[in-house]
């Protein structure tokens, strides 16, 4: 019984607790908002006793006098109830002051007590206008004359603008006056806007820690097993340094994300921010730029005068090539400081300088690594390089399942088949073609997306948007036809060429009427046989046109383009020709445009000779393969102007199997799907 009523005593005391604590979050949000309700009225009150100060200087010219005439003025003047003359200079008006003993007599006292005037007996309490002061002063000289000696009439000149003249002159000056208060009083809290005057040499740098922590972990990465490991080792060190410095090993400074873009590197540092249990800055490599100069190292100082308060944390520069290119390559800049040097400088002094840095881990990412100064690349700054690239195709079936998890699939949608059809593909394509394919599914008012949406979008990807609508003379669409046929024939009759997916001549993005398309091999390294394969089937449109029109047009650009670099490659970077011989003019490291070649006149004719010669030799064989299978690409061309699409599988009824068939990675990789069921369900609706 007692265990039951301390159980009971403590409960209460912990819901005593979490209201107290609840009160204490809405006095302090109450308080909050009446400060900002504050500042607000403090903003209404300026604007007020500004018009305040406008309407009392109105009244204060106008003083609500009586207008009247000048011929009711010359009574009053000569009956000797005037006490004294305002003459007004730049209005032409003349105001009347009467004398006291003339306001308690009943002729002026009604008159003035129906008329108020907030500056009481003292007047004045006539006005009327003149034509000039001159004239007025002749016409008062007259009048003198007409009035005894002994009264006595005083005037003086006023020199009083106008209540208009007066707030276009200064008003000007007030409002600028009271704007440079305003401006300084924002620039004494660094949190507003005008702060950032006096903080130009902050860092912009977001932190992230408990109170706004990022919701992505290593989960929500796929297909970057390896770099994984070596970011996770950088978060356990810092979440247990005991198990790395027992054994004499110290910290890692640094480490640098190497990428083509859209391989993911800047999630992996979401993905870090969200691990680590350490605060973690983000910003980019831009935010150090300024137009004025010292702002850049500033920043860099500030930004780890902020890490060593926060120590041990995590510091992530995204595109580190804005401020870290090779110092001494822009010569033709003017003047002799550099600020992005300077910026540069203070970055390598603050990673390993004098200067203790210890629990500071620097993150970066680029997609040029190529262009970085080497100072910043050696170890004690970036100590690792971790390279990320385009997923394999086992990366490609990890990330097309975490892009996959939110939408709503069929049961027909086979990951493994995405993942063959996609090779080439960075994270950022994958997650493309999936929203892309739910989007078409919706476009087309279906329940879930299927597996044609995603072969829709991976062609929208691929060859651009769909163009049905778009005009297209018979003789241009047959020409269209008898091209892909070309490519598509040559290609199936090459045994060193992709096996063919698609060969469409429906019109897609800006200029392309056709495309056929093939499914690239996962390979890194290309024998001659192989270049010179591909060489023959990108031809084989062109050299279709010339044997079955005996014309040529200008359709085969992009073709042309693609030989011309191949060929080229093949002279002067892979050393494949045999009158250059095991040459290579290929400078890995050279980010900016030569100037010079590193050849002779004599090597450059040579080489131009060579390449005009395996161009030449490619199109004869395009052209004798055409020959050869011409009723094949005569049945090709016929069904594509029929049906517009062909796939594989009509290539193999029309002209029969390809004869250097094999059992490719990806078929093998498909054909596993029968031993394991790895289809993604869709999700279920507990709706």
């Amino acid at each position: 019984m007692k265990n039951k009523k301390d159980k009971t005593e403590i409960e209460k005391e912990i819901e005593q607790r979490i209201i107290k604590t609840k009160n204490k979050i809405k006095e302090e949000t109450k308080g909050k908002k009446s400060e900002e309700k504050k500042v607000n009225y403090q903003m209404w009150i300026i604007i007020s006793c500004v018009f305040l100060l406008m309407i009392v200087t109105y009244l204060g010219n106008n003083k609500a006098t009586i207008t009247i005439t000048q011929k009711k003025f010359a009574e009053m003047y000569k009956n000797n109830d005037i006490q004294e003359l305002i003459l007004i200079k730049h209005q032409d008006l003349v105001e009347i002051v009467l004398k006291e003993q003339v306001l308690e007599t009943e002729k002026y006292k009604k008159e003035l007590s129906d008329n108020f005037n907030i500056f009481g007996k003292k007047g004045p309490h006539y006005k009327f206008r003149i034509s000039s002061l001159d004239k007025f002063l002749d016409q008062l000289k007259k009048i003198e004359e007409q009035i005894p000696d002994d009264a006595e009439i005083s005037y003086r000149i006023d020199e009083r603008a106008n209540s208009l003249e007066i707030f276009f002159n200064y008003g000007f000056i007030i409002l600028l006056v009271l704007g440079f208060w305003y401006m300084i009083k924002k620039m004494t809290n660094l949190g507003g806007p005008g702060g950032q005057l006096f903080s130009i040499g902050k860092s912009k740098a977001s932190l992230f820690d408990g109170n706004n922590k990022v919701k992505i972990t290593f989960e929500d990465v796929a297909g970057l097993e390896e770099a994984k490991e070596e970011v996770k080792e950088i978060v356990d060190f810092l979440k247990s340094p005991d198990k790395y410095t027992n054994l004499g090993g110290k910290i890692p400074k640094g480490a640098l994300l190497i990428g083509p873009p859209g391989t993911g590197k800047t999630l992996l540092a979401k993905a870090v921010a969200g691990e680590a249990n350490v605060p973690f800055f983000s910003l980019s490599g831009s935010d150090f730029v300024e137009m004025f100069v010292g702002v850049g190292s500033s920043r860099v100082r500030d930004l780890f005068k902020q890490a060593k308060e926060k120590a041990p944390c995590i510091v992530f520069i995204d595109e580190i090539d804005a401020i870290g290119r090779t110092r001494g390559r822009n010569h033709f800049a003017s003047g002799s400081n550099d600020e992005r040097e300077n910026t540069l400088n203070s970055l390598l002094v603050e990673m390993d300088g004098f200067g203790n840095n210890a629990g500071i881990i620097i993150l970066a990412a680029t997609n040029r690594p190529d262009v970085l100064d080497s100072a910043l690349l050696r170890p004690g700054r970036f100590d690792r390089q971790i390279s990320i690239d385009k997923p394999d195709l086992v990366g490609r079936e990890a990330i097309l399942k975490v892009h996959l998890k939110g939408l709503k699939l069929s049961d027909n949608i086979s990951v493994k088949n995405l993942a063959a059809q996609t090779p080439g593909f960075a994270g950022a394509d994958l997650a493309n073609i999936c929203n892309e394919a739910s989007l078409i599914a919706a476009r087309k008012n279906k329940k879930s997306v299927e597996m044609q949406d995603f072969f829709d979008a991976i062609d929208r990807v691929i060859g651009g948007l769909e163009k049905k609508n778009k005009i297209i003379s018979p003789e241009e669409k047959k020409i269209v036809a008898y091209h892909e046929a070309g490519h598509a024939v040559t290609g199936w009759f090459l045994e060193h060429v992709d096996p063919l997916v698609k060969v469409s001549i429906v019109p897609r993005g800006v200029a392309a009427l056709g495309y056929a398309q093939y499914l690239p091999k996962e390979q890194f390294l290309y024998q001659t046989d192989q270049m010179m394969d591909e060489m023959v089937m990108a031809m084989g449109g062109r050299a279709s046109e010339e044997i079955t029109f005996q014309k040529i047009s200008t359709g085969a650009l992009s073709d042309l383009e693609r030989v011309t670099k191949m060929a080229y490659g093949i002279v002067t970077t892979y050393g494949m020709n045999d009158k250059i011989g095991n040459v290579s003019f290929y400078d890995s490291k050279q980010s900016e445009p030569i100037f010079n070649k590193p050849y002779s006149e004599s090597t450059a004719e040579t080489i131009d000779t060579e390449v005009r010669k395996i161009i030449a030799n490619v199109y004869e064989r395009a052209k004798n393969l055409l020959t050869l299978h011409k009723d094949k690409l005569e049945i090709i061309a016929q069904e594509l102007l029929q049906k517009e699409i062909l796939f594989q599988n009509d290539l193999e009824r029309l002209i029969g199997r390809r004869p250097f068939e094999k059992l490719t990675v990806y078929q093998s990789f498909i054909q596993t799907e029968e031993k394991e069921d790895t289809k993604v369900q869709p999700e279920e609706n507990n709706n």
